[in-house]
């Protein structure tokens, strides 16, 4: 690969990381046009590096390409929203009881209780972002010590929706930052008592919480 095609491809990712963020992160609502010649000026790129990171946001259905309107962000509907929550919240259940059952919560447990540290330091600092950080960290975690890599897999692809969604009730509701982290404290607790029924029952309210906000 030679420097220019390097350069370009280097162009493109900064212009999808760029778009992309804003997109979960909600500073670029559903509905919103994103002209290719800003972006271009706003980044210091090219157009073809550009056009090349809406269509990667396009496969992830996060952006929609429209002949007159241009790239436009595409909103979350409430039933997309809701099978998301759903699908999450059914993998999530399934890897805690195999954490259990598997005798794997004393690996797991110092780094749930180093990131719910992590997290009360974010609501004492009112830093959003990363309180939504750490919570994708922590529900990633469980799912992951399950060591179901079909599991893992599915997670990953529900990611950027979740993250999206979070950011969106988080941002919307700040106070729900506190009431988030008494939930972690929960999960974690009945996961310590190697209670799976206990964790299943705080996470389907929890993730209730996000359905409140659709």
């Amino acid at each position: 690969m030679n420097s220019s095609t390097t350069s370009a491809q280097a162009a493109s990712d900064r212009a999808y990381d760029h778009v992309k963020r804003a997109i979960i992160r909600g500073d670029l609502p559903g509905g919103t046009a994103i002209s290719e010649n800003a972006l271009c000026q706003d980044l210091g790129v090219s157009r073809t590096p550009v056009h090349e990171a809406f269509l990667r946001l396009a496969a992830e259905e996060l952006l929609t390409l429209e002949s007159r309107k241009g790239a436009v962000v595409r909103p979350m509907s409430p039933n997309e929203a809701a099978d998301v929550l759903e699908m999450r919240e059914a993998i999530e259940s399934t890897a805690a009881s195999r954490v259990v059952t598997d005798g794997r919560v004393a690996d797991l447990a110092p780094s749930l209780q180093a990131m719910l540290a992590e997290q009360a330091t974010a609501v004492a600092d009112g830093d959003v972002d990363r309180f939504i950080e750490v919570d994708a960290e922590f529900h990633g975690a469980v799912i992951g010590a399950s060591r179901n890599a079909i599991a893992v897999l599915f997670a990953r692809t529900l990611r950027d929706r979740q993250q999206r969604l979070r950011h969106q009730l988080m941002r919307v509701q700040p106070s729900q930052l506190q009431s988030s982290l008494d939930d972690h404290r929960a999960l974690a607790a009945a996961l310590e008592d190697g209670d799976a029924a206990r964790y299943a029952a705080v996470l389907h309210d929890h993730v209730a919480s996000h359905r409140g906000a659709l």
